[in-house]
């Protein structure tokens, strides 16, 4: 039982991690489409930006081996773990996308709009809820 509490604990720390990461990552995009021409504060951004996403992935890589653990050898799950995979994919999916957006900014193309960008920013607040309802429901 406490094997399972601490890989829990660990599981959830980094998930709160990635989570964080993938909330902040479209808001720095945001500010590199109001940043303008202002060359030393894009490459700031650009700059946390990757730092953020690199950040990011490691702390998913530690979620998804812990929660592989939990899924394995505590055998926990059911049809609700199949559904809060796929909200969990699409949640990668969108980070994933965020990391792309801000290379093609490094590289100096166009990002979608600043209006754009905010719509794209709640996205991962709604996948969020979902994830948290399917874990505390566990509706089928």
């Amino acid at each position: 039982m406490q094997a399972y509490l601490w890989t829990k604990t660990f599981h959830l720390l980094f998930v709160m991690a990635w989570v964080a990461a993938a909330f902040y990552l479209p808001r720095i995009l945001i500010n590199l489409v109001e940043a303008g021409d202002d060359a030393a504060v894009r490459a700031r951004l650009v700059t946390m930006g990757r730092r953020l996403y690199r950040f990011g992935h490691v702390m998913f890589g530690f979620a998804i081996v812990l929660g592989l653990v939990l899924w394995m050898h505590f055998r926990i799950g059911g049809g609700w773990m199949h559904a809060k995979l796929l909200v969990v994919a699409l949640l990668l999916a969108h980070f994933i996308v965020a990391g792309r957006w801000l290379k093609g900014a490094a590289a100096g193309r166009a990002l979608p709009s600043s209006g754009a960008l905010r719509w794209f920013n709640e996205i991962p607040v709604f996948l969020l809820l979902a994830v948290i309802y399917l874990v505390l429901a566990k509706p089928f």
